[in-house]
């Protein structure tokens, strides 16, 4: 490049496009310069490499350090020599002499090529990640674009991201150009730049839906407690609010149902029940139970454990089809929940608890480690317990069956 100006205004053009800060690129392009020049002087050379920022010319400088002897010519020179240049040299000073490498603007010109375009793809990847990873955990607007495998490829502004195929929700089908809502799960850099992963079932998805809809949830008048949700079929929210003249329930309904439908529309018709949260755990249980009525609730705390008795009529509502209601119930608040009718809890004592053994106190205790052991034990906290996979009501993999996922991913067959 013999012409610095055209240089200077090519940097110029690509750092405002680009967003670029213009120093960085003359500091990287020199930095090029000093390893292009190396190869001709030697890679021990002390080099330095100014570019003019107004008239765009380069000058290379050599730096040497004084010596008696110049035992090393790449990086030193002997005091006689030192002196030709400037008779006020001592030994341990530093020599800067310029320096013009041959071919040097064939060379000059290429760095700068190279470095401006390798700027250009940082720059772009950063602008994307920065602009993306402000938008992790919250839901944005996206386009389908094609298949890959099982995977969905959507794209976010300029920024392609992936659907995988367990965030997807049951039984949707993606057709090239939909337009959908999608949680961003998560934005992580990559060599080839940003990578951003979204999600179709995830529980935060439906939060945020109603935080965009709803304007007393957005301003924080109404909290969403919770959110229990089986994707496609059917979620719970638990809805909450200090404001005594403030309906939360109607808040999330809209008038005429109009708010909940825009975002049951959004998911595919997926059924929303909005529940009202209460610190009381028996009547949130009562209430996460709607539609159905409950007669009594019953609590064993040491268990986290909820005994229900609803009317006759009523029990397959309370439970649901394949047990849904009650898992999400269950889920929305927390608590493992039983459920019998009047009329099988009648002349038992379903209602009642059987209080713990106490545990077995040591005359000694040797560590506080094995205090801490005894306290969190398994017969206290064991995850298969809690979550019995021979419950009926609990039992998640029932719902997500490999029929439904078969079912989806399965070609069609041409009818003979």
């Amino acid at each position: 490049m013999d012409n610095g100006k055209e240089l200077i205004a090519a940097i110029s053009q690509v750092a405002q496009e680009k967003g670029i800060d213009p120093e960085i690129i003359f500091e990287a392009i020199e930095m090029s310069l000093v390893s292009a020049c190396k190869r001709q002087f030697g890679q021990q050379a002390d080099l330095r490499v100014v570019i003019g920022r107004e008239d765009g010319k380069y000058i290379v400088y050599l730096q040497k350090v004084v010596a008696e002897e110049a035992e090393d010519p790449e990086t030193q020179i002997s005091l006689e020599e030192a002196r030709k240049i400037n008779n006020k040299y001592e030994i341990g000073d530093v020599v800067e002499m310029i320096v013009v490498p041959k071919d040097f603007g064939r060379i000059a010109a290429q760095t700068a090529k190279q470095v401006v375009l390798q700027k250009i793809r940082e720059a772009e990847r950063e602008r994307l990640y920065n602009e993306f990873i402000s938008k992790e955990h919250d839901v944005v607007t996206a386009i389908v674009q094609r298949r890959d495998r099982r995977n969905v490829i959507v794209t976010i502004g300029s920024m392609d991201a992936i659907l995988p195929a367990g965030e997807q929700m049951p039984r949707e089908r993606y057709e090239f150009g939909d337009r959908i809502k999608v949680y961003v799960t998560e934005v992580k850099q990559s060599s080839k730049g940003p990578m951003v992963q979204v999600s179709r079932n995830h529980p935060d998805l439906l939060r945020r839906l109603f935080e965009q809809e709803v304007p007393e949830i957005f301003d924080g008048v109404v909290e969403v407690k919770s959110v229990a949700r089986e994707s496609g079929s059917r979620s719970k929210v638990a809805v909450h609010t200090v404001h005594p003249h403030v309906d939360p329930i109607g808040s999330c309904v809209g008038q005429g149902g109009q708010r909940v439908n825009i975002i049951s529309g959004e998911l595919r018709g997926e059924k929303l029940d909005i529940i009202m949260y209460n610190p009381d755990p028996v009547k949130f249980i009562a209430s996460s139970l709607s539609p159905s009525k409950v007669v009594t609730v019953a609590l064993n705390p040491h268990e986290q454990e909820a005994r229900v008795i609803v009317p006759d009529h009523q029990l397959s509502l309370a439970i649901g089809k394949e047990g849904q209601n009650a898992r999400l119930a269950a889920r929305l608040t927390g608590w493992r929940i039983d459920i019998k009718s009047e009329a099988q809890a009648r002349g038992t004592d379903f209602l009642v608890f059987e209080e713990p053994e106490p545990a077995p106190v040591e005359e000694t205790v040797e560590t506080t480690e094995t205090a801490t052991q005894e306290y969190y034990d398994d017969e206290y906290y064991d995850d298969d317990e809690y979550y019995d996979d021979d419950e009926e009501y609990y039992d998640d993999d029932e719902y997500y069956d490999d029929e439904y996922e078969d079912e989806y991913y399965e070609e069609e067959t041409p009818a003979t």
